[in-house]
């Protein structure tokens, strides 16, 4: 029998670890034994969580510290879970701020057991000094954006891979990329144009921008009469944006669920988005886009702790200023709006926005799913155990 462990503390790593336990099944056998953390998916796939990952689920570093003995008593449960299983493997999957705790630990009782990162910390964005420390509790990482490995070996990181991103086995997403209508250098947007808004996907990245986005909205509609906007939202945020929207002159169409929303990609001939990862969604959906972001109050504070050249991921895939980026007091609604108006129509911005998406998808290609590739890894690391040495 195989025992593999894991420690998954969010949606997002929840479903690369289903995907991850299928791909492994057929490699280990019906006797495969999975211990730790996971969420809904990775029950469905017989893991039996020791408690609910929603707990897990804090953003921001005042909400951190204000659930700290929380966040602390389920750090040793799940850790001594882990140790009590003596498992073949750890996989930890992104939750940097938890797994890696988890992962220290169990290194120290269980020096022997081989621990794998699915989804390594992004210390290409801040605090780059995590890529050498990992190396004392982390035998391989399993990354999801191309740069990633070049970035952990000049760090002096862990033995790293590209797998792919999940998001390029996104059906939907998957079609758009592979229509050579869509991404054709002559499509041009349509009349009147179509604009994404996307204030984010959490509660309070909706609450600080979404007013400057109707700003921009507005001025945008003075400036190209005809335009039309959608925005694509949880389900459970939907209250929230619909109150939010109320004062607006013209109101946006709002969505929810992955069909609409990805319909509404389709559709959509540029956007205004918070920065996040949903840029890279629109690059791979060749939507041309501007971000905004405007941190928390306590998360502003630490600012000085970010060492990246941009924030947005499009940018740093292709190694330029690709997207343009507009935070806190460069959240302008009237700068937004000549930037959008430029995007929406024929010009040389929207054509280098296009073409710099073009590259991203080559760059980001992969022929074997990456929850094959990633298996092959977690097998090979059981296999040969923690004998190896890192290079």
């Amino acid at each position: 029998m195989t025992t593999i462990a894991f420690v998954v503390g969010e949606a997002s790593g929840d479903r690369i670890g289903a995907d991850l336990i299928r791909a492994l099944r057929p490699k280990l056998g019906d006797e495969l034994q999975l211990v730790g953390l996971g969420g809904e998916a990775m029950q469905a796939e017989g893991l039996d969580s020791l408690f609910d990952i929603d707990e897990l689920s804090i953003i921001g570093i005042g909400a951190i510290l204000a659930r700290l003995p929380q966040l602390m008593r389920r750090l040793s449960q799940v850790a001594d879970a882990v140790i009590a299983a003596r498992p073949d493997i750890l996989v930890i999957i992104d939750s940097p701020t938890f797994s890696h705790r988890v992962a220290k630990r169990v290194r120290d009782k269980l020096p022997d057991v081989p621990i794998v990162n699915y989804v390594p910390p992004t210390v290409w964005a801040w605090r780059e000094e995590r890529a050498q420390k990992m190396r004392a509790y982390v035998d391989h990482a399993i990354c999801i954006l191309p740069f990633e490995p070049a970035t952990m070996k000049r760090l002096a990181g862990p033995p790293s891979t590209y797998v792919g991103h999940p998001l390029m086995r996104v059906p939907a997403l998957a079609q758009m990329i592979a229509d050579p209508a869509r991404t054709a250098p002559e499509r041009t947007p349509a009349a009147p144009p179509r604009l994404l808004i996307l204030p984010g996907s959490r509660r309070g990245e909706i609450n600080r921008l979404i007013d400057d986005f109707g700003r921009t909205f507005d001025v945008l509609r003075g400036r190209m009469p005809g335009v039309t906007a959608v925005i694509p939202a949880l389900e459970r945020h939907r209250p929230l944006i619909e109150q939010k929207i109320a004062g607006w002159e013209v109101k946006p169409k709002i969505v929810t669920g992955e069909a609409a929303k990805w319909a509404a990609f389709a559709e959509a001939d540029a956007a205004l988005a918070a920065s996040g990862t949903v840029s890279l969604e629109l690059a791979l959906a060749d939507v041309p886009m501007a971000l905004a972001y405007r941190l928390d109050p306590v998360a502003y504070q630490f600012r000085h702790l970010i060492s990246a050249w941009t924030a947005a991921m499009p940018n740093f895939i292709v190694g330029h200023a690709l997207v343009p980026e507009h935070f806190h007091e460069f959240v302008r609604p009237e700068m937004l709006a000549r930037r959008l108006e430029r995007l929406m129509t024929p010009t040389p911005e929207r054509a280098a926005q296009r073409a710099g998406f073009a590259d991203i998808r080559e760059m980001m290609r992969i022929d074997v799913a990456p929850g094959e590739a990633a298996a092959a890894i977690v097998v090979d690391c059981i296999a040969r155990g923690r004998t190896f040495t890192q290079t």
